[in-house]
């Protein structure tokens, strides 16, 4: 459980800290990586559910066991973007700044599957616990 807390901690402060400056970033975005962003809502809303989402790798963080489920869906979002992010690497259509990015997700989506696999949910019989009556 103390691997689960602190990786899920790590993710937070991690995506916080890169993602909550992106706020200020879209002129900049347009003259350094052109063209300009042409649907500010894509990119807003972006920022928008990645931050909501660290805000569930915090709540997991405190009470990892009771969250165990929502493991699942932080593997999903995590994969989701990592996948695309190498995608659209590998096609040339971003910068290999982004395709790192996308590795990064890959690994912590491959850490938080590792704190799945990890934690046992309470009250399930497991083969190598001898059974009680």
């Amino acid at each position: 459980m103390k691997f689960a807390r602190r990786l899920y901690a790590a993710a937070a402060i991690y995506g916080l800290l890169l993602i909550t400056p992106m706020y200020f970033t879209e002129a900049q975005i347009g003259q350094s990586d052109p063209p300009a962003i042409t649907h500010p809502e894509y990119f807003y809303g972006f920022i928008g559910v990645t931050l909501a989402w660290q805000l569930v790798f915090l709540l997991i963080a405190r009470d990892p066991v009771r969250y165990r489920p929502i493991m699942l869906a932080a593997i999903g979002e995590k994969i989701s973007y990592g996948i695309a992010a190498l995608v659209l690497e590998l096609r040339a259509r971003v910068s290999p700044v982004i395709g790192m990015f996308g590795v990064v997700d890959l690994l912590i989506a491959a850490l938080f599957l590792l704190s799945f696999c990890l934690m046992r949910p309470e009250g399930v019989a497991h083969a190598d616990t001898p059974a009680t009556a």
